[in-house]
């Protein structure tokens, strides 16, 4: 049994692993969230976590009435929008663009302010996330994502902006999440180059080349979930 303190993401990536070691085969109803929480020692609200993350990466799919199901690899169509757990109340495309807003402006902001240390952790989210995605572990490879754009804005000298960030944190993760499922290698390879084009700006203290390199990372991205903010 698991530590009932593990987060959520770290439950995902234990389901994940059932799903990729084939102890869960592709098209299986799995467990239900009452068995599983009881099995890994979780809240019922942590477990509805790791599978809301782990359909947001097109590793399973929930059918109203009938349950949760392992999906196909490689199912969802590149121009398939995919499930977006916040539809009520806001827009995928309204999430994309304001985050170009956003992290733009915090890239600007952050330019010439982060640490070595803070340049070293980036590489590190960088590398984790080529590592992870080699491997497939998803939930890796997002985690690494986030933390490299969550160093980032932590060096943002805007408080107020710092702060806007956390509040809608869980919806830029989503984000972050949507268009794996529709990610080749060759886009993530991009992906990565493009967090090193960022990288490069902010060391070199050009806060106008941060905030482009930074737009045009989230649009990119946007493009990979089939849209144009």
């Amino acid at each position: 049994m698991l530590n009932k303190t593990l987060l959520p993401h770290s439950v995902a990536r234990q389901l994940q692993a059932m799903i990729q070691t084939g102890d869960w085969k592709e098209g299986q109803k799995i467990p239900s969230q009452r068995d599983l929480s009881h099995t890994f020692g979780i809240s019922r609200a942590s477990l509805r976590e790791a599978l809301l993350t782990l359909e947001s990466l097109g590793l399973v799919k929930t059918e109203p009435g009938r349950g949760t199901f392992v999906t196909k690899p490689g199912s969802v169509a590149k121009d398939d929008a995919g499930s977006w757990r916040y539809a009520d109340s806001y827009s995928v495309f309204d999430v994309f663009q304001t985050r170009v807003l956003l992290e733009g402006e915090i890239a600007r902001l952050a330019a010439g302010r982060l640490t070595h240390y803070q340049f070293d952790e980036m590489e590190q989210a960088n590398v984790a996330m080529e590592e992870s995605w080699a491997k497939q572990d998803l939930v890796a490879n997002v985690e690494a994502d986030l933390a490299f754009h969550a160093t980032i804005v932590s060096a943002c000298s805007n408080a107020v902006l710092r702060d806007l960030y956390d509040a809608v944190r869980d919806k830029l993760t989503e984000t972050q999440r949507q268009p794996i499922p529709r990610t080749d290698p060759e886009r993530m390879k991009a992906s990565v180059g493009e967090h090193r084009k960022i990288v490069a700006a902010l060391r070199a203290g050009d806060a106008k080349a941060a905030r482009e390199a930074m737009e045009e990372h989230i649009r990119n991205t946007a493009q990979c979930a089939g849209l144009e903010p």
